[in-house]
């Protein structure tokens, strides 16, 4: 078939043609933006799930979503900085939306206050005032300029929110990977916005990020399980994992037989993105106009190797050998958690021994914790990978042990 209009789309959050099995987080990001239009209040979310369960796709569904409301959209992807480099990003995201919340020359005293108030919130990391540039303002004094980052963003948002409902519009923060906020940012963030809410102000986050996310939450603020929601999305139930091939194909002019969708469904386990890949290669290798299953087999080598270099090696790469040796040893005892004395067991040492590994693993975003000592991968059909990466799991040697010195 005419590899020009392949309809599936394997790229790193990349608007596939058809969103489904996601209806009730975009109905609940809907009624949240209408009901902070209106001035109420309503739970913002951050969305969780392991790697490639569309977390992305849907911020990018919340952003046009927003824009269509006349909400200013700040997205961002979180990286591991210090507060110094995650403040001048706050800067630079909320001067640019000042900016689209109104036009400078018709800046009300709200607007310039909240301006103002950037300006001091920029001064320890900009004294220069280049990332604040075009706003002609002294900084405010008193406001945001504390060293404190909880306090500082704390008035920071609360200006821009006041600002914000001076114009009759909301601001709202997109942020994915929100695992890897260091725990002062993600204290500061949750501070900033509960206070926001106390005032009733247009102003909230959604994120995207592992399922660990909302353990960390609660772990800076004990409030925020009342401030966010915690919606879980995984893989697609049956019907939505056969509709997200079949629709694509059927828009051009192509379609799946029964036995196809059954077979392209046990290989992907219904995870949207590898969804998105295998019907990509299939597409690659069907004459059409009826995708058999046929054409899913001789697709399948080429599913494996592009997930493979592109999705699965990737994450292998940033691994230590011991590191390695620690995931290959979870793959060998099955996909799903283990317990970390399991673990250990297989590697010939004490749990209390690989403890290091196993928390650089959790740090690196390769593992998570979904209950106390066990560990599970971030990214589906992981183990399934390091099978066929590491064929043979090679044991590292005994540690000769120091012997102590006679007094």
């Amino acid at each position: 078939m005419d590899p020009i209009r392949n309809p599936y789309t394997p790229n790193a959050g990349a608007q596939p043609p058809a969103v489904l099995g996601r209806d009730a987080q975009l109905k609940n990001f809907d009624l949240l933006l209408r009901r902070m239009s209106a001035g109420r209040t309503e739970q913002s979310m951050i969305i969780t799930g392991l790697r490639g369960v569309g977390k992305t796709v849907l911020l990018g569904r919340f952003r046009t979503k927003a824009q269509e409301l006349d909400w200013v959209v700040v997205e961002r992807e979180v990286s591991k900085h210090d507060d110094e480099q995650f403040r001048r990003q706050m800067v630079s995201a909320i001067r640019t939306s000042l900016f689209e919340m109104s036009p400078k020359a018709r800046w009300s005293n709200r607007m310039r206050r909240a301006a103002a108030v950037l300006k001091s919130f920029s001064v320890s990391v900009d004294p220069g005032g280049a990332l604040t540039g075009g706003i002609d303002v002294e900084a405010a004094q008193g406001f945001a300029d504390q060293q404190d980052l909880q306090a500082d963003l704390t008035d920071l948002l609360v200006a821009v929110g006041e600002a914000a409902t001076d114009v009759q519009r909301g601001l709202v923060l997109l942020f994915d990977e929100v695992q890897f906020l260091s725990t002062t940012q993600l204290e500061a963030l949750i501070s900033a916005l509960h206070k926001t809410v106390q005032r009733g102000l247009p102003v909230t986050m959604v994120g995207a990020g592992l399922p660990q996310i909302a353990e960390l939450a609660g772990d800076a603020k004990s409030y925020s399980e009342r401030l966010f929601k915690f919606p879980r999305i995984g893989n697609l139930d049956d019907q939505d994992a056969r509709a997200a091939l079949a629709e694509p194909a059927q828009d051009e002019g192509a379609e799946y037989s029964d036995d196809a969708l059954t077979l392209a469904l046990e290989v992907t386990g219904g995870y949207p993105y590898f969804l998105q890949e295998l019907g990509y290669a299939v597409w690659g290798v069907a004459d059409g106009p009826v995708i058999t299953r046929e054409d899913v087999l001789l697709a399948v080598p080429t599913y494996e190797a592009k997930l493979d270099e592109s999705f699965f090696r990737v994450r292998l790469d940033r691994a230590t050998e011991m590191e390695r040796i620690y995931l290959r040893a979870m793959a060998e005892l099955g996909p799903a958690a283990q317990k970390a004395q399991d673990v250990a067991a297989v590697i010939g040492r004490k749990s209390t021994q690989m403890g290091p590994t196993r928390a650089q693993l959790i740090n690196m975003g390769l593992l998570y914790t979904p209950e106390h000592g066990y560990a599970a991968f971030t990214v589906p059909h992981f183990d399934k990978f390091l099978l066929r990466a590491i064929p043979e799991l090679m044991l590292p040697p005994d540690r000769p042990r120091k012997s102590r010195k006679k007094d």
